[in-house]
């Protein structure tokens, strides 16, 4: 790769500015550390603390400058076009953009962050990455695979002995070798429905799931929780669309008189608003709230990612190192207040920690019909 930098003050926005490669509001636009606390929930806050040692003040300036570093991602996510290759965030707070034309460089830097020329747009590596559900859909041993934007490749994670039978199945199907590395893992995703995950719902008087987020007329959810036209309680309702596998998410339509609410449990006796929903860049620091295990948080390490249940895969996923444990399925994953997904699956524990991936909001809510509910 390579990188060309960005000035050392540079405007990013109007109340926007990169201060040494870190990321700042203007002092204008500054609010008191009370004020700007209150508007997340503190069960996050106490998580942000416990799982990554940041004291309130430093967890509120985080969410902060990542909530305007996503912004101007995806602008230029959108300006960028064909050469855009993916972005990340180092250290918390430094933007990097990749891109396969070294004449766009000049616009990220404009926009504060640093540039990197790639060989691979993120487009080409997308398109791999679904030629790989085909390829690898026979093959043993290949529990995930998803773009590592950084190192501008694909990623597949292999058990023990079967890395060179996925390496002669993805040659043979034309993938340009050095878009592919290979991670030696044993991991072995599962779902995690055995107990809720967030505020508890029922299906079909037999099993057990978390509301991810309320939704026009109902709430969306895993996919793997129930199929369309399974019943729930607790709220009543129905399900009116399911994907799993393929995709992992479902949207339940609630019988009236459920009070939806735009919020998210805080475990501490309070509901917390959520004010929106965006798409997180790697590297973005998020939490997750699950009744089984309650509030952790960790960073985005790959967007787009497939992982491989023995249920069948899933793609389009948010991989994360934020822990779970079974019965957390279907609680909700927030960058700040803003929604990112629902949780999927993953391995590991929160003793330990572990890897879980999350269906995205976004795409749940499109498949339904439905937005999401903000305060």
């Amino acid at each position: 790769m390579r990188r060309t930098h960005g000035h050392a003050l540079v405007a990013a926005t109007a109340a926007l500015t990169v201060v040494g490669g870190a990321w700042t509001a203007g002092a204008a636009m500054a609010a008191p550390e009370s004020e700007a606390a209150s508007a997340y929930a503190p069960g996050m806050l106490d998580a942000l603390e416990r799982d990554l040692g940041l004291e309130t003040a430093e967890a509120v300036d985080l969410l902060e400058t990542q909530a305007r570093i996503t912004e101007v991602t995806e602008n230029l996510t959108e300006s960028l076009g064909e050469s855009y290759a993916g972005s990340w965030v180092e250290n918390s707070e430094n933007l990097t953009v990749a891109v396969t034309d070294a004449a766009e460089a000049a616009a990220v830097e404009r926009s504060g962050a640093e540039a990197v020329v790639v060989d691979h747009s993120l487009d080409a590596l997308d398109a791999w990455t679904a030629d790989l559900d085909e390829v690898l859909a026979g093959v043993d041993g290949v529990p995930s695979y998803s773009v590592d934007v950084a190192a501008n490749t694909i990623v597949v994670g292999v058990h023990e002995g079967a890395k060179a039978k996925a390496a002669k199945a993805i040659r043979k199907a034309g993938i340009p070798a050095d878009a592919v590395t290979y991670r030696v893992t044993d991991e072995q995703p599962r779902t995690l429905i055995d107990v809720v995950g967030g505020n508890a719902y029922y299906i079909n008087g037999t099993s057990r799931c978390s509301v991810g987020f309320a939704a026009t007329g109902g709430f969306v959810t895993a996919g793997h929780c129930g199929n369309v036209g399974a019943s729930t309680t607790s709220p009543s309702g129905t399900f009116r669309t399911s994907s799993f596998p393929g995709d992992d998410y479902g949207y339940v339509a609630v019988a009236s008189g459920n009070n939806l609410v735009p919020g998210v449990n805080g475990y501490d006796g309070n509901t917390y608003a959520v004010t929106g929903h965006s798409v997180a860049p790697v590297g973005t620091t998020v939490c997750r709230s699950g009744s089984t295990t309650g509030w952790h948080c960790g960073t985005v390490q790959a967007l787009n990612a497939t992982v491989n249940y023995a249920q069948g895969s899933v793609h389009g996923l948010i991989r994360t190192s934020v822990c779970a444990e079974p019965g957390d399925s279907g609680g909700s994953l927030l960058a700040g207040n803003s929604a990112q997904g629902m949780t999927s699956g993953g391995s590991g524990n929160c003793s330990s920690g572990g890897t879980t991936y999350f269906q995205p909001v976004g795409e749940a809510l499109s498949a339904a019909g439905v937005s999401l509910l903000t305060n």
